[in-house]
């Protein structure tokens, strides 16, 4: 094994899994600027991580939608606005074809009231 190339300032890390409500203390080289105070009453730096073994589903044996950067929740916006105007569509072609509907009538009630021009009568020698 080579020598000097692996880290040597270990130290106490708590690696923090927020979602799940789950803390560990270990050593780490993992480098932050946070702390926390640890059940021992010493403080000690914190990483906090998206996913650990408490909250990952092959860990757990459930099936969870794990979304660390708003994808689904971007998704369902998109797919809510998609529908939305989708139904504003639907409602203005119903308006605009209620609108023809009532001008061709009008127009077919107009007719009647104008009649063909009258004939002259031919006048007679």
């Amino acid at each position: 094994m080579k020598s000097s190339i692996h880290p040597q300032d270990y130290r106490p890390v708590v690696f923090s899994d927020e979602q799940a409500g789950f803390a560990f203390l270990t050593r780490s080289t993992a480098q932050t600027k946070e702390t926390i105070k640890w059940e021992d009453g010493n403080e000690y730096p914190l990483v906090k991580v998206h996913i650990s073994s408490a909250s990952h589903p092959f860990f757990t044996g459930e099936e969870k939608i794990i979304d660390t950067e708003g994808r689904v929740d971007r998704f369902k916006a998109r797919f809510a606005a998609a529908e939305a105007r989708k139904k504003e569509l639907a409602n203005k072609a119903k308006k605009m074809a209620a609108a023809k509907a009532r001008k061709e009538k009008a127009a077919e009630a107009e007719a009647p009231k104008k009649a063909a021009p009258k004939k002259k009568a031919k006048a007679t020698k």
